[in-house]
């Protein structure tokens, strides 16, 4: 199997345990929207709202540092250890921490009654810091497999217990007099908390195998320089958090407080949902291409690899964009009819999509020269960016403001690694290539999008016929292209 057939098929297993589980957990959303009134689910909101930042903290960019120092042989050994004992005791420093003074963090988050939410909550996000080095060894390894089986039992196990506590436990309470065990409905909303944690302490022990490699012991040397790589990457992760959820977070405070505003910030939400494919490839594609590029490092001919790879991600991210764009008048009804009129920003929120990805790819040049520092810099741009776009357009056009402000942030952060990756560490990409496709994929876009409007308007089925003549040119430029690609037959 050549090396670029490799990437695609463990992209492909990440992409489909990555879907499988966003649908998955999505099914927890009409269970507890029913089972919870909206300040009861509103507290499970705010708190997950936290998490996504707070596991940036606890894992500190150990994980990408695993990556990078795992290609050094002399300290190969030295590494994994090195990094999964140093996220043990930080994370043990912040679970201790957080309950210790969960009665003033509960006072300052308005839950004064439920300190314990903090404690529950602390348990998990240390647990799952602690489990994400395990995690990065599976993708080091190559085993997309046992990394979807593990994160999937983890779902499931999360599901079957909200199940238990919140459906299956009330019934039989008031139905018959069967004593239920780690039962009490006045925990209510708690037991939302209580299944993840429990489904996070599953996790661990399935991943012992993977933790019984330490040999060595912690290595003070080797952490010091994992440290210095891995701490410019939270502000990368910070940053990205700020380009991704600031917009829909701001917005009600910068229109009108009127219901129109509300509107609005319903309509952006539910079509940004619409370019969730982008996302679940972007995503499943990280899993997998991150250690791929570490581990071809020190191959004579990594700089083309890269370059091959850049290719092929970009004519996917564009198929995808035609494909969501061209048919939208069936992915529209994913949301309601009331939301409709903000179909408009969905092409702008996938090209959005599309220039972060190929962020995502160029980064590699900072995390190789072990420039991460100079990563953080190009981070904090996109947020200043973004921040300052949406200050200023939101007032003015709205949530399309919003949408194109996105757009600028990951353009902008695209050029600026591009040029910078290019002073510090050269890769031949095919800049013509990838602007004669993106070109390609525009022509198609707009002029489906000419035809929809001013021939087909009122016609579905021709619409859909004449876009899909549309996607399949796409599909017969890039087969075209694969086809006199060599790479693909290289041996690994």
């Amino acid at each position: 199997m050549s090396q670029l057939k490799k990437l695609a098929s463990q992209t492909a297993i990440y992409g489909l345990s990555t879907i499988l589980g966003r649908l998955l957990n999505y099914l927890l959303v009409p269970l507890h929207t029913r089972v919870f009134g909206a300040a009861d689910y509103g507290v499970v909101s705010e708190l997950y709202a936290y998490s996504s930042f707070f596991i940036v903290m606890l894992t500190y960019g150990m994980e990408t540092a695993f990556f990078r120092f795992s290609q050094d042989e002399e300290k190969k050994e030295k590494v994994f250890p090195t990094a999964f004992v140093s996220l043990c005791v930080t994370s043990i420093i912040f679970m201790l921490g957080m309950g210790i003074f969960a009665q003033p963090l509960a006072n300052a988050i308005r839950y004064p009654n439920h300190p314990e939410y903090i404690i529950i909550f602390s348990l998990i996000l240390g647990l799952d810091a602690i489990a994400s080095i395990p995690f990065a060894l599976l993708r080091q390894q190559g085993r997309p497999a046992k990394f979807a089986i593990v994160k999937n039992i983890n779902i499931f196990s999360n599901i079957l217990l909200n199940l238990y506590f919140l459906m299956l436990c009330p019934y039989l309470k008031h139905t018959s007099n069967i004593t239920l065990p780690f039962y009490n409905e006045n925990i209510g909303v708690g037991y939302v908390f209580v299944s993840n944690l429990v489904a996070s302490v599953i996790t661990l022990p399935l991943l012992s195998k993977e933790i019984s490699r330490i040999k060595t012991g912690f290595d003070p040397v080797v952490w010091r320089k994992m440290a210095a790589y891995g701490l410019p990457l939270i502000i990368v992760g910070l940053g990205g958090m700020v380009n991704e959820t600031l917009d829909r977070a701001i917005m009600k405070y910068l229109l009108p407080a009127d219901k129109e505003t509300l509107s609005q910030v319903g309509i952006y939400g539910a079509n940004y949902k619409l370019s969730i494919l982008m996302s679940l490839f972007i995503q499943a594609f990280r899993f997998a291409a991150e250690p791929f590029f570490f581990s071809h490092a020190k191959t004579s001919d990594k700089r083309i690899i890269y370059a091959r790879v850049m290719d092929y991600f970009v004519i996917v991210c564009l198929g995808i964009f035609l494909f969501v764009t061209l048919y939208i008048d069936i992915f529209k009804y994913f949301i309601g009819r009331q939301f409709y009129d903000g179909l408009k920003v969905v092409p702008v929120l996938l090209l959005a999509n599309v220039c972060l990805g190929i962020y995502y790819n160029l980064s590699i040049w900072y995390k190789l020269s072990d420039q991460t520092k100079k990563g953080a810099m190009i981070s904090l741009i996109g947020a200043g960016v973004t921040i300052g776009l949406n200050i200023w357009w939101i007032p003015v056009f709205g949530y399309a403001g919003s949408a194109w402000a996105t757009f600028i942030c990951y353009f902008s952060m695209m050029v600026i690694c591009y040029f910078m990756g290019i002073k510090y560490y050269p890769i031949p990409y095919h800049v013509k290539q990838i602007l004669c496709f993106t070109g390609i994929a525009l022509f198609l876009f707009f002029t489906g999008w000419y035809c929809r409007n001013y021939y087909y308007a009122d016609d579905l089925i021709q619409t859909l016929c004449v876009n899909s003549a549309l996607f399949v040119c796409f599909i017969v430029a890039a087969c075209l292209f694969i086809k006199k690609d060599k790479m693909l037959t290289l041996p690994a």
